[in-house]
């Protein structure tokens, strides 16, 4: 199992929580704040790496154990609603991943950006797209962000460029955007994010060329779920120490499936960057327990028991929940409560995503430009109808 909490803190332990920088609440025997040790951090080319010693607040647990556990109900709910054909085309679930995005959004800024593949449902969210609107875009229905235009793989939000259904072309992208934030002058940072199949697309290693040559602050994260379409990573890759493969390019591992892990390496990666360092490859070692898409069982090339015993000993949730309840940040009732919240909030968009109407013909073709520098483009707005009336008499009839 991932590292657990070495220091509670109790009543009697009291005169020893200074030196540990810990807090205990007055009138309780809970926490307010509790320090953990992660899994070594291995590195590349880097003299120092991110501390595996971490600090937790009770806010934060709590923070953190709310999205984790959307992310992870949303995604059980898309996959219902893909079984029931509600929705239709692809779908790709994060569960087991959730503590990669988590973690990477606990240590970025308002002004930082993200971009990311297919596998994006969480992501969405939490970069700022309500339940609903995360699953009635799947659904392709009107409350979608993208008015269900955009489905599974395409939703944005704000300093978030979504998911991309070509593998890999996210990465320079996400470089593209990086450089961006560079030339305005700004201190953000983008975060490219890639699985361990498509690190071994050649404009992956074209963009760490560009990207260490600019010095550009991209930092480019392997979610390395050991599988890619149906292949194992060991079968596709000669390096699977994805971490290294940026070469002049400094890299980290983390263990993916620990938030707080995850969170420290990004801080890390963010600093480094923000410092004129350049770019930074960061490789989190994760799991996804459903097959690459819908319409792989996901178990063709690993076995039922492989499977089971990641979720058992390696569970981004069932870990955290493990850490924060036995430091006493939060007690069994405060995480039953939590999760009945999600449960019927997360139930309630479905409901709505289920019900909710598809957009009009006329809107079909709305949504082209942000700006328009053209001139006059019918229907580029809802206002203007998708077919207009003819003008003067029918000519050939």
């Amino acid at each position: 199992m991932l590292p657990s909490c070495v220091r509670s803190i109790g009543k009697k332990a009291a005169s020893h929580t200074k030196a540990l920088g810990l807090i205990s609440t007055a009138k309780s025997n809970f926490a307010t704040e509790a320090t953990f040790e992660t899994k070594p951090f291995r590195l590349h080319k880097l003299d120092e790496g991110p501390s595996t010693t971490v600090t937790l607040t009770k806010d934060d647990a709590v923070k953190y154990y709310t999205q984790l556990h959307t992310i992870r109900r949303m995604e059980t709910a898309a996959g219902s609603l893909y079984k029931e054909k509600i929705i239709r085309g692809f779908c790709h679930l994060y569960s087991g991943q959730e503590a990669v995005a988590v973690g990477m959004k606990a240590a970025l800024r308002p002004h930082d950006a993200v971009i990311t593949a297919y596998r994006a449902h969480g992501w969405t969210y939490l970069m700022g797209v309500d339940h609903l609107g995360v699953l009635a875009e799947l659904t392709g229905r009107q409350s979608g962000c993208a008015r269900g235009k955009g489905g599974s793989m395409h939703m944005y939000s704000k300093n978030f460029y979504g998911g991309n259904g070509i593998v890999g072309a996210q990465v320079p992208l996400g470089v593209g955007i990086a450089f961006g934030l560079k030339y305005q002058g700004t201190d953000g940072v983008c975060v490219a994010l890639y699985g361990d199949g498509a690190a071994n697309q050649g404009q992956v290693f074209e963009v760490f060329n560009i990207a260490k040559l600019w010095n550009v602050p991209c930092i480019f994260v392997c979610e390395n779920n050991g599988y890619g379409m149906g292949t194992s990573a060991e079968r596709a890759s000669a390096n699977t120490a994805y971490y290294t493969r940026g070469d002049y390019v400094p890299g980290i591992w983390v263990d993916g499936m620990d938030v707080l892990a995850v969170r420290e390496a990004t801080r890390f990666a963010v600093n480094h960057c923000i410092s004129g360092k350049g770019p930074i490859v960061l490789e989190a070692a994760t799991y996804r327990y459903s097959g690459h898409s819908m319409s792989d069982p996901g178990t063709s090339y690993r076995t039922r028991d492989e499977i089971q015993e990641v979720r058992q000993t390696r569970d981004p949730i069932t870990s955290f929940k493990e850490k924060i309840t036995s430091t006493n940040l939060l007690s069994t009732d405060e995480i039953k409560k939590l999760e009945g919240e999600i449960r019927a909030t997360v139930d309630e968009a479905t409901k709505k995503a289920k019900a909710d109407k598809e957009i009009a013909l006329d809107e079909l073709t709305a949504d082209i430009y942000v700006q328009n520098l053209e001139g006059k483009i019918r229907n580029i707005s809802s206002f203007d109808p998708l077919e207009h009336k003819r003008i003067g008499p029918a000519v050939n009839q």
